[in-house]
Order: C-alpha cells, then sequence, then structure tokens
C-alpha cells in the first residue's frame, strides 16, 4: 500500500506540486502554482487506503496523539530522500491528510529570489529576526536559507526547535541540533528554557504561538543569542501589534521596550504566481530595526508609521515595502500587475503608486530589489 502512496507523492514532485490533498471519496489533489488540480483517470480514494497510509506514516506517539486529539503533525520521508510536512485530521469522522512538499536539500539563498539585505540577518550574533506570512508563503524555506549561511560561514552551535522537522541540515562550520515537538520535546517554551542550558549561539523556534514562548525568545535574544522564529501575521505592522497584544495590558508597555531594543529586523512575505507560469515568486516587506523604528515600536501612537518608515528606509537600510516589492517584480516581468494589483495590500493605493513610478516621480532605482 506504501508503493501507492509514494507513487502518488512522486506524481506531485513531477508536476510542480507544494501540497498533496487527499480525502476519502477524491483521488489526490495537487496544488499547483497557487491552484488546486484534480489529476485525470484516477479513481476515489476510499477510507481503507488513507487510513492505511496515516497508520503506516505515525509512529506510536503520533498516533497516541492522533487517537486523543483527531490531528497531528508530523514529518514523512521516503527511500529516495524526499521528505514532507504531514497533517492528518478527522473530517466528518474519517481521515483526511494533508502533505506539504520540502525540497530535498535546503534552497541556497541565491535561488529565493529575496532582497540582498535579508542575507545580512545571518551576520548578526545576538537579537531577533522575524519571518512572517500566511501558510505556504515560504517562511520555512527563507528561515532554513538563513540557517543553512551561518552553517556556512561560521563556527556556530545552532539549535533548532520544530514542529515539525522540515529540512534535515547537514553540519558544515556549525554544529546543529534539531528538536521535533511530541518527539524530541513537548513543547516550544520547554525546548527553548533548555536550549539556553546547551551552550547556544543560533536558536531558531519554529513558530511562536504563545507570549510564554515569545517571553522566552525575547529573553533568550537579549542575553547575547541570535534568535530566528516565525508568526502567522501580514506585514511588519500587524507583526509588532500581535507580539504586544499577546501580553497581558499591564505588560504591553514593558514588552515593546524590550522588543525595540532587541529586534533586528522583520521578513514578510507573499508568494505569486510568476508571469511566465514556471512556479512562485516571493513579494516580500523587509524591516530593519532603526533608531527610527525602535521609538515607533515603543510609542504605541507611532506604530502606524511604521509602513511609511519602510517605504523612506530603502537607502541606506535596505528596507522594502510591499508596494516597492511589487513594483519591482512587475518591472522585472517576474509577475503581472493584475497579479501585484491583487496581492497589494491597498489596490489603490499601489495603482497610484505604480502609476508615480513609471512617470518617473519616485525614483524607482531607489528601491530595486537586488537578487
Amino acid at each position: 500500500m506504501n508503493e501507492i502512496f509514494d507513487r502518488v507523492l512522486q506524481a506531485a514532485r513531477k508536476l510542480g506540486a507544494s501540497d498533496v490533498h487527499l480525502k476519502v471519496g477524491l483521488p489526490p489533489v495537487f496544488r499547483i502554482r497557487g491552484g488546486l488540480r484534480t489529476l485525470k483517470d484516477v479513481p476515489p480514494m476510499n477510507a481503507d487506503v488513507i487510513n492505511t497510509f496515516a497508520v503506516n506514516i505515525m509512529n506510536h506517539k503520533q498516533a497516541a496523539v492522533f487517537d486523543q486529539n483527531c490531528e497531528v503533525d508530523l514529518a514523512y520521508g521516503t527511500p529516495d530522500g524526499s521528505r514532507y510536512r504531514v497533517n492528518v485530521f478527522k473530517q466528518r469522522g474519517q481521515t483526511g491528510m494533508v502533505l506539504r512538499i520540502i525540497a530535498a536539500d535546503v534552497p541556497p539563498f541565491d535561488r529565493l529570489g529575496l532582497p540582498k539585505r535579508v542575507r545580512e540577518f545571518s551576520r548578526e550574533h545576538r537579537g531577533l529576526v522575524l519571518v512572517t506570512g500566511v501558510t505556504g508563503s515560504g517562511k520555512s524555506t527563507t528561515l532554513a536559507s538563513l540557517i543553512d549561511l551561518i552553517n556556512a560561514e561560521r563556527p556556530a552551535h545552532i539549535v533548532t526547535i520544530e514542529d515539525p522537522i522540515e529540512y534535515v541540515f547537514q553540519d558544515k562550520r556549525s554544529v546543529i541540533n534539531q528538536r521535533e515537538l511530541g518527539f524530541d520535546t513537548m513543547s516550544f517554551e520547554g525546548a527553548l528554557r533548555a536550549a539556553l542550558r546547551q551552550d547556544p549561539d543560533v536558536i531558531l523556534v519554529g513558530e511562536m504561538r504563545d507570549y510564554q514562548t515569545i517571553r522566552t525568545a525575547m529573553t533568550a535574544a537579549e542575553t547575547g543569542h541570535l534568535v530566528f522564529s516565525t508568526l502567522h501575521t501580514l506585514d511588519a505592522k500587524e507583526t509588532i501589534g500581535r507580539i504586544v497584544q499577546m501580553f497581558p495590558p499591564h505588560e504591553q508597555n514593558a514588552i515593546r521596550l524590550q522588543l525595540a531594543s532587541i529586534l533586528n529586523g522583520i521578513i514578510s512575505q507573499r508568494l505569486l504566481p510568476r508571469a511566465d507560469g514556471r512556479g512562485m515568486v516571493p513579494s516580500v516587506e523587509v524591516l530593519v530595526n532603526t533608531q527610527r523604528i525602535e521609538e515607533m515600536i515603543k510609542d504605541s501612537s507611532r506604530t502606524s508609521e511604521i509602513p511609511d518608515a519602510i517605504k523612506e528606509g530603502v537607502h541606506p537600510y535596505g528596507m522594502i515595502s510591499f508596494d516597492q516589492s511589487l513594483t519591482s517584480l512587475v518591472k522585472a516581468k517576474l509577475i503581472s500587475y493584475e497579479t501585484a494589483l491583487s496581492a497589494a495590500t491597498n489596490p489603490d493605493d499601489f495603482a497610484l503608486f505604480f502609476r508615480g513610478v513609471n512617470s518617473g516621480n519616485s525614483g524607482d532605482d531607489a528601491f530595486e530589489i537586488e537578487t
């Protein structure tokens, strides 16, 4: 039965899918270039087939979690070395699965299409770097690439805490210990506290889900470690607001002060279909924590000014706004204007901005994305 499962996954990789959906009563459904596609001439899958798939890829601990919670996250590897992030769940009493396809190797930074300023975050030695975006926006890939840059460039002890482990790193100049939630540790917060006693230089926390984890991550950054993590937020302004709002009201001012002092930067991503139909390309907002940004984080009445500060922070700080990123992608013919307009935070503002750039009124060379 696993041979059938692996053939489905091989077909997904061959077609360039990012995700595979398995549901009783449907043939396998692939997400390709952002859209869902069903394979022709493939029969619907029955409950026994999907249940067998699920049972065969879970260990005893994961099976127990699934029985108790009716859902579980795990990683799955095939004999050919391919890896998948899997969520197994119940829907209407039946087992369903969604598998995220993970690249066999950590993608080199230069192939990701990210601004060069993002690379500089890997060269920091302390502080907090956040990568944000919706599910499927490439956060894990960006983080893995930054971690592998450190791995290649300097001797460091890197501890990752992931749910589940996606990219498997090979030690280069660094020593990397990867811990998986539910298998190597029971919680992000507990693993993060333990990591502080493991002589780390760099800590990757797969996701900051609660204020206890955020607090510990911020303390780690404050005490001389370089900490990377993710949040499911759309942009830098929302990210700062989300972090502060996770804490009780009486602590929020202190959290603003702490965050302002330790934050290195925020990378926010959106994946968009390429104009040539060959996959996806990232649109990226990059915030660098300058003195001006620091004051806006500290003062809640000024946080709304952050998007304008990002737009104006291209030189010399290398910041870039989503509008600037989208405009650059259109000018490079990587995405269509219509795609950019649909992805813009405020389409009307983007249309005005784009017209201003094309008329030569905004110094478009000032925010050219370097890739």
